[in-house]
């Protein structure tokens, strides 16, 4: 087996802050064997080895987007698209939406609500490398109410008895995250309003007990401030959007729930649109302050973010991530800090930072070069010169 050694004028390890110059990577099959100073790593690298050098661009782990949807086309209506096609045809669009994921340097991403399964097929195939993209963490179809955001997903669901056998029902089709929808969506026309709970906070902890039994993680979707109260009390591990919208349309973070947030460790995915500044312009600078306003204070208080993009969305592409990064840093992140959001602090609430996240011995081989230096300015996240996932050159 030939390694692999690649150099960079730069290394971006992982952990925040940990960084280094003239570094190296050295990959055997799909692990990294090394990484640091290059003068280090080139002495353990076999004498078959293949380099490939990168003096003026940066070498980091690969990206993880927390917040896909693969069956969505992201063209204006979205869901007249998935529910024409059928599985066939469905599952080859998504395959090709992976790739457009693993071009753009995101190497694991998170797949919060399919059709049928269909994203754990294509995980499967990945895995096996029969087919070329990311590692794929799947939720199947996401629990919803009858007629509720996402409904023709498969995952409608009433009372305790339903939650909790859709959950067994998930899990051993091979789920690796069960996603709920806690409040309305925009994306379901005739269903409940963005901000309205879609379950008790009963039904919610039903579906936790269950998921976590199982060994599952569980993703809440809510908007609402009164979905996002019940998901904290539930105990679920992450927060999708958490806009944190009330009846009336207004914002309304409750500050207590932010400190709950923050003390049980719940991970935030604002899944901010990749075209976040085009929306800030059309609905004025006034509006925008208000609407970005929660991701921000959740921020300054100590919130855990983790990078999305809610992928397959309507105008929101497969290849957005660093846009979604920027907000990110719009609101108040470091550098460091978004870089980490989607890289080794993505993998711990994902639960996958034993092997993945950062640039360690043992871990897989998923790496990315930038050009330039991110740390100076994540345009450099634009820029991509070279993708490695699970060992293999994109």
């Amino acid at each position: 087996m030939t390694d692999l050694l690649i150099t960079a004028g730069h290394m971006l390890l992982g952990p925040a802050g940990e960084h280094t110059q003239d570094a190296a990577v050295l990959v055997t099959g799909n692990r990294i064997v090394a990484a640091g100073p290059r003068a280090d790593v080139e002495t353990q690298a076999g004498r078959d080895h293949r380099t490939l050098s990168f003096p003026d661009a940066t070498v980091l782990p690969g990206l993880i987007d927390c917040h896909v949807h693969l069956g969505f086309d992201a063209g204006p209506d979205p869901v007249a698209s998935l529910r024409a096609s059928d599985d066939a045809a469905l599952l080859q669009n998504m395959a090709g939406r992976a790739r457009q994921l693993l071009d753009s340097g995101v190497t694991t991403i998170r797949d919060l609500g399919d059709r049928g399964g269909l994203a754990f097929n294509l995980r499967d195939e990945i895995a096996a490398g029969r087919q070329i993209g990311p590692r794929i963490l799947a939720a199947g179809s996401p629990l919803t109410s009858p007629q509720g955001h996402c409904w023709f997903l498969g995952g409608e669901v009433e009372g305790l008895d339903e939650i909790r056998e859709a959950v067994r029902r998930t899990a051993k089709q091979g789920s690796d995250v069960i996603k709920v929808m806690a409040t309305g969506g925009g994306l379901t026309s005739g269903g409940p309003a963005i901000w309205e709970p879609q379950f008790t906070t009963e039904e919610l902890t039903a579906a936790v007990e269950e998921a976590h039994a199982a060994g599952l993680p569980v993703a809440a979707h809510a908007h609402g401030t009164a979905g996002i109260a019940a998901a904290i009390t539930a105990g679920v591990d992450t927060i999708e959007h958490c806009t944190w919208m009330a009846q009336d349309g207004k914002v309304d973070v409750r500050e207590d729930l932010v400190a709950q947030i923050v003390a049980k460790g719940i991970r935030v995915c604002p899944a901010a649109h990749p075209n976040w500044r085009s929306f800030a312009e059309r609905i004025g600078p006034d509006r925008a302050r208000e609407v970005f306003s929660p991701a921000r204070r959740m921020a300054e208080q100590g919130v855990r973010l983790i990078a999305g993009t809610d992928a397959g969305i309507p105008r929101s592409g497969f290849d957005g991530l660093a846009s979604s990064l920027e907000f990110l840093e719009y609101i108040g992140l470091s550098r460091t800090k978004v870089i980490a959001s989607a890289t080794v602090d993505a993998a711990e609430a994902l639960g996958i930072a034993h092997n993945t996240g950062r640039l360690s011995p043992g871990y897989r081989a998923d790496l990315v070069v930038v050009e330039g230096n991110p740390l100076d300015d994540l345009k450099a996240l634009h820029d991509i010169r070279l993708v490695v996932a699970g060992g293999r050159i994109h």
